[in-house]
């Protein structure tokens, strides 16, 4: 049976493919869609690139108009943040809201997303960057200086570095880890992009260390003060969980430590009639706060709450423009114990742009990484969905590498 009304918190790119998800696999009830912010659904990856140049205004983020919301039969509250998830009896589910009002459904999709993460006394003047009102902010202090200190060389740090460099501003990015964007590509391929920040004439300092802030700056763990006329902040993110039970209705405690834990098609542990998604969700104990992935698993969810099929499972995908080059990404390269090189010569020490490298797991292919490599990286992608060995991928390497009839 369908449910009669579902309730999705959370208007960001989870949230809205949910709905839209539903709607395709032939849900024909109510669906209401709660969102913390004013704004229609919008795109988050522009806000680091084109939005924050100023390519683009923030009206071509808009992933549906409210107009569009309406014709699909979903009902909008924004500017309403959660605030409180009570299970009542046969099954109904009870969503507070900052307004003081109340929403009742038989089955609630938590896609809330994750908060810019903040350090210990952080001042306000430091910028972070997640939402759109972020990004225009930031904007416009990149226009009106000539430096900008970023601390966090993940991919947020360097796209917003990358943009800086264009506006012909100084820019010094700090890093705790050996390289740049260790978590998400690991110290061999991190190398990669520290590369391509150098060249382009930021100055990158790794291994270093804040003790706090100063007026304009921040102190390093050896005492020294740098200052610049903006600092951003990019350290990573925090779940948006702290609406949610402590417990579920069977007395269990919840561990929302690391998001809301769920199961492979998104059912959460321990709240019944509760799905979760997107950069929120910790689906079989992993977070994967990628654009392709809240699409996928969105799909996944409207599927188990109709009762339908799955849809066909996907590699995950990842993307980054920094630098004039595109940095991707299939696959879960945290699983990894080793980095096969397949084209390119950046792991030699040549140029950056065209690299293109497999992680594996054992003899296993479970990621690749391209850089400025699009039209290669593409074939690489069935192979990691297919768990394709060593030779597999070498022979597809070989093969791109030979020279065309």
């Amino acid at each position: 049976m369908q449910p009669e009304h579902v309730l999705v918190v959370g208007a960001g790119l989870a949230g809205l493919r949910t709905a839209e998800q539903l709607r395709a696999a032939g849900h024909q009830g109510r669906i209401s869609l709660v969102g913390a912010e004013t704004h229609a659904p919008y795109d988050r990856p522009p806000l680091s690139k084109q939005v924050l140049t100023g390519d683009w205004e923030p009206a071509k983020t808009v992933l549906r108009d409210l107009d569009a919301l309406d014709e699909l039969g979903v009902r909008v509250h924004l500017g309403t943040a959660a605030v409180a998830l009570r299970h009542g009896e046969r099954g109904s589910i009870e969503l507070e809201l900052s307004d003081g009002s109340s929403l009742h459904g038989d089955a609630v999709v938590v896609a809330t997303g994750v908060t810019a993460r903040r350090l210990p006394g952080q001042p306000d003047s430091a910028h972070v960057l997640r939402t759109l009102d972020d990004s225009l902010a930031l904007r416009e202090v990149l226009g009106a200086v000539s430096s900008l200190l970023v601390v966090g060389g993940g991919f947020i740090g360097a796209e917003v570095a990358s943009a800086a460099v264009g506006r012909g501003i100084a820019v010094t990015v700090l890093e705790a880890a050996s390289v740049p964007a260790e978590r998400a590509l690991g110290p061999v391929l991190g190398a990669l992009a520290a590369r391509l920040m150098t060249e382009a004439g930021v100055d990158l300092r790794t291994g270093t260390s804040l003790t706090g802030f100063v007026d304009g700056g921040v102190v390093l763990a050896d005492g020294t003060e740098l200052t610049a006329d903006a600092v951003l902040v990019g350290v990573g993110s925090a779940p948006q969980v702290a609406w949610l039970p402590a417990t579920g209705p069977d007395g269990h405690a919840l561990d929302l430590a690391n998001g809301v834990p769920c199961g492979p098609t998104g059912r959460v542990h321990g709240l019944p009639g509760v799905w979760a998604v997107g950069d929120v969700a910790a689906w079989d104990g992993r977070r994967t706060e990628h654009w392709t992935s809240a699409g996928d698993q969105a799909a996944a969810v409207a599927h188990d709450i109709l009762g339908v099929d799955p849809p066909p499972a996907t590699v995950p995908y990842f993307w980054s423009d920094q630098f004039g080059l595109k940095i991707q990404l299939v696959g879960h390269p945290d699983g990894a114990d080793e980095v096969l090189p397949l084209l390119g010569a950046g792991l030699d020490g040549g140029p950056v742009r065209g690299t293109v490298a497999g992680y594996l797991a054992g003899d296993r292919l479970v990621a690749v990484a391209g850089f400025g490599a699009a039209r290669h990286l593409a074939r690489y992608r069935a192979l990691v969905a297919d768990g394709a060995d060593r030779r597999a991928a070498l022979d597809l390497a070989a093969a791109q590498s030979a020279p065309r009839p």
